[in-house]
């Protein structure tokens, strides 16, 4: 997809970048890796999400008899869509792609600022069918050789 940014824009982004991700809204967390190369007007990359366990938040009457956490789902690509980059903020689109606890369609947006070797930012994920929307934090480091 063609991103909206310069030539010196895109190449601040390019390298490959691993951080996490967590929503207190979900209980999610987990690690991220993506890698940008940057070609005139456009970006390419992908995330590894790789969520952690999350737990039952069932109250239960007996803690011995509590459930055990939910296994943590298996790690995923997911193509990244830059939509824009300037002036060291990038936001976009991840492509759709199977939430793990529904099996359903998800939609993610992210927004976010580069400073140094260091970008963060927020997500917002929502269902195809609707729904309330999950919000999160994400922070990627660029790794150097």
């Amino acid at each position: 997809m063609p991103v909206v940014g310069t030539p010196t824009d895109l190449s601040l982004l390019a390298g490959r970048w691993v951080g996490d991700f967590s929503s207190v809204e979900t209980g999610r967390s987990g690690s991220v890796v993506f890698r940008l190369s940057a070609t005139g007007d456009s970006a390419f990359g992908d995330v590894l999400m790789n969520p952690t366990a999350v737990a039952n938040q069932v109250q239960v009457p007996n803690p011995s008899a509590a459930p055990a956490a939910t296994p943590a789902p298996a790690p995923q690509w997911i193509e990244i869509r830059f939509v824009r980059v300037t002036g060291g903020r990038v936001s976009g689109t991840l492509k759709p792609y199977t939430d793990p606890i529904c099996s359903c369609p998800l939609f993610t947006t992210f927004e976010g600022r580069l400073v140094g070797d260091t970008l963060s930012g927020t997500y917002t994920s929502r269902h195809q069918a609707g729904g309330p929307s999950q919000q999160g934090r994400w922070t990627a480091v660029r790794e150097r050789p």
